[in-house]
């Protein structure tokens, strides 16, 4: 089955012999209630024991579900007379990433984030979620008007990486990434932004610079992918497993790392189950996020966000490993 989830095969099976087993009672004068009954009492606790327990490998694949809501999938939910504006007024557009203006709650806001496609042949065309650099001046072209008439900016993150081919580079690559974290972090208007598949590497920070990071719960971010630490770390892709519990890039991680502010709970087994209440959680997130940041002034909020990346992580000087006081 196309989406299939490893994980999810057990509930799938006993899935499958329930309704097996009630065609052939409606089929039939045996009574089998009993026998249903039970099943369906088994099936509960099974879910619950396997959507309660998710492994990061698991989570992995629910990030990567072919049918996972993407941002222009949001935008339709969350936001009202969205108007989608188009290039980077230097080279084309970049469909990887979708960009506009909106209206959130009647508050005129920036969206922009990343899009990748339903089937192959949308993916073809957004070029598998994995912007060119112009996709990401783009972007920034949309977060300086945002800027400058005062509108709070809503990134949603989802993309595998920058897109790492011969003529994104030529067309400076690096420097669109650089340039956009170097831009975010003086805007002066507060900026939200939320991983809602796989954030990975630059591709991913280049729309994550925010005073407010949050996380679906079933989403990653990452500095790589589990494929390509493992194939660093021990000459071994097929050691991603492994790699994606020791990277520590899940959710419930990085929110006790103190890299992201909120984790954002998930419909059972995914938000591809269901888009609309899946809207209806980033909705809340949103508004708590909104409310307390359009308190800031502006040199709050850019100092918001020096503050918060400063905390990150841990520092050691050189002395320290010196010996000089």
């Amino acid at each position: 089955m196309v989406g299939e989830l490893e994980l999810e095969k057990p509930i799938i099976e006993l899935r499958k012999k329930i309704a097996e087993l009630k065609e052939f009672t409606e089929t039939t004068d045996v009574d089998l209630s009993t026998e249903i009954e039970k099943l369906e009492t088994r099936l509960e606790k099974l879910e619950k024991d396997i959507y309660e327990n998710i492994k990061p490998w698991d989570r992995v694949q629910i990030a990567r579900h072919p049918n996972r809501p993407t941002t222009l999938d949001y935008i339709s939910y969350l936001f009202t007379d969205f108007i989608e504006c188009h290039g980077d007024r230097t080279y084309g557009d970049d469909e990887a990433i979708v960009g506009g203006i909106g209206k959130f709650k009647g508050l005129p806001v920036t969206i922009i984030g990343h899009q990748r496609g339903k089937d192959t042949k949308e993916n073809i065309r957004r070029n598998f979620g994995m912007p060119h650099p112009e996709g990401y001046r783009k972007a920034l072209r949309l977060m300086k008007q945002a800027d400058k008439f005062r509108r709070p900016i809503i990134c949603f993150i989802d993309t595998k990486g920058a897109y790492p081919g011969k003529a994104a580079e030529e067309r400076g690559q690096s420097e669109a990434i650089a340039k956009n974290l170097f831009e975010m972090a003086s805007l002066s208007v507060p900026v939200v932004c939320i991983v809602i598949g796989e954030g990975g590497s630059g591709g991913a920070l280049a729309l994550g610079v925010g005073n407010h990071i949050h996380m679906l719960e079933n989403s990653t971010y990452s500095v790589i992918s589990p494929e390509g630490a493992a194939a660093i770390l021990w000459k071994d892709a097929s050691l991603a497993k492994k790699a994606a519990e020791s990277m520590r890039i899940t959710a419930p991680d990085l929110k006790e790392l103190g890299i992201i502010d909120e984790i954002i709970p998930e419909v059972k087994g995914g938000a591809h189950k269901n888009v609309k209440e899946q809207s209806e959680s980033i909705e809340m997130i949103l508004l708590d996020s909104l409310k307390e940041l359009r308190q800031l002034s502006e040199e709050e909020l850019v100092s918001h966000r020096y503050d918060k990346y400063k905390a990150m992580g841990k520092y050691s000087f050189l002395n320290e490993y010196i010996g000089v006081n």
